[in-house]
């Protein structure tokens, strides 16, 4: 396969003198494979010049897949400066996740409405199909695509690509699950190692890919002022590529405040921490006209189950959540979360409440404190776990306990995901539907 970076900002485009070497142009990476199949991950502004290079490179008529990670707009604004659209002809197929309220077309075309662009979507020549995506496995295009949720405060799909016996990892916009990575007595490692599934998930995710293009837009420094905000620093990013044994990591979502001078730093310093865990995996940061070969290696296909390529967004909309917390504050944030996302919330103040709730009707869904007068909330997990008509309930544990400890005793007793306060509105909803698709599978 051939990989060739377009855009490699995240938020906004930056073009000027101090973003000459790494670019100013937003997300877009086109990924071809020997077989002619040309994959586009995302859309942002970097998209103009790539139509623009398709339309010069021909033959035509051409045949693309778009796989847009989520609907922000740093990873849509140059949807309608594609060239390839204008064409007659052409076959332009966009995929996107599933589950964000309104479809993608209905997204795409609202930044095409004449207040805004003088094109209407219904105008453009190409013949334009829409898929939305749930997380598993797709043969689009001749490959196979993996798609797996991320951790971002919108319905966000990372894209694992498997063709010509290689494997390239697309995770842009996505966030560490827990500040704490690894368990304290395990060596950093394999993927067994790390404390929460999320991030367990995400390192499989990537497993011997040839390359992995992934999210580092924050420092260290700056990640505990920007927490919930949907991103990676590079440490998070090389550790996980090491875990996970790839050969290639590339650093993209360069921050619109980091010019070419602290994007070369971040680069250092990212190969600096690569160093430190044995020079397992080669790292560097993305930069406009990056062309990458990646040979075949014997990569393994990631195994899953098959998911259907579209589905209806009500599957994740409309459920019965019930939310459990002794603080009535964070059951109104929490509920304001749900309920703006069309979900029905029931509320408990204490574990023996929410016992007596369950028993009486079995809600989609369960938000648990777990620190808790009387019965806490593990110990309303075990009590779950324990019967029947609950064992595969979704649970999302809500707590300020982030240590390791607590994580592991969530996830041994079988709970779904485990979400740290404080939390942003987008952030629980996001999680909420990604764990609600997952028990739909």
């Amino acid at each position: 396969m051939q990989v060739r970076f377009w855009g490699t900002r995240g938020s906004i485009a930056t073009p000027g003198p101090d973003t000459v070497r790494f670019g100013g142009n937003t997300s877009c990476v086109e990924v071809a494979t020997s077989e002619g199949a040309c994959f586009i991950l995302d859309c942002g502004t970097g998209a103009r010049a790539l139509g623009a290079a398709l339309m010069a490179r021909g033959p035509t008529p051409l045949s693309v897949t778009i796989l847009l990670s989520h609907t922000h707009w740093d990873h849509i604004q140059g949807f309608p400066f594609f060239a390839p659209l204008f064409v007659p002809g052409n076959r332009i197929t966009v995929c996107g996740p599933e589950g964000s309220g309104r479809s993608l077309r209905e997204v795409l075309s609202g930044q095409m409405e004449f207040t805004y662009f003088p094109v209407d979507i219904t105008q453009l020549p190409a013949t334009i199909t829409f898929l939305e995506l749930g997380e598993g496995i797709h043969e689009i295009g001749g490959a196979r695509v993996v798609a797996e949720y991320l951790n971002h405060p919108a319905m966000t799909l990372g894209y694992r690509i498997e063709a010509d016996g290689a494997a390239v990892v697309y995770s842009c916009d996505h966030e560490p699950y827990s500040e704490t990575l690894w368990h304290e007595s395990a060596r950093l490692g394999g993927a067994e190692s790390i404390v929460h599934e999320g991030d367990r998930r995400h390192a499989r995710f990537m497993e011997g890919a040839g390359v992995v293009i992934h999210d580092a837009q924050y420092t260290p420094e700056e990640y505990p002022s920007k927490k919930n905000w949907g991103h990676s620093t590079f440490e998070y990013a090389v550790e996980l590529a090491a875990a996970a044994r790839v050969r290639q990591l590339v650093l993209t979502h360069h921050d619109p405040t980091h010019d070419d001078t602290f994007v070369e730093m971040v680069e250092k310093r990212a190969r600096e921490h690569a160093k430190k865990l044995g020079d397992v995996v080669d790292v560097c940061c993305a930069y406009e006209g990056l062309n990458l070969t990646v040979a075949p290696h014997g990569v393994q296909h990631l195994t899953g189950s098959p998911a259907a390529p579209r589905a209806s967004p009500d599957l994740v909309r409309g459920r019965l959540v019930l939310v459990v917390d002794d603080d009535p504050d964070i059951r109104a944030l929490a509920h304001l979360a749900l309920s703006q996302d069309g979900h029905t919330v029931i509320e408990a103040a204490s574990g023996q409440e929410a016992l007596a709730l369950v028993d009486g009707q079995t809600p989609d869904l369960i938000v648990l404190d777990l620190l808790m007068p009387g019965q806490g909330g593990l110990e309303v997990l075990e009590i779950l776990r324990s019967k029947p008509a609950t064992a595969a309930l979704p649970v999302v544990v809500l707590t300020a306990m982030d240590d390791e400890a607590n994580i592991r005793a969530g996830f041994e007793l079988g709970a779904t995901d485990y979400v740290t306060k404080p939390f942003s509105i987008p952030q629980l909803a996001a999680r909420v539907r990604a764990c609600l698709k997952r028990s739909d599978l």
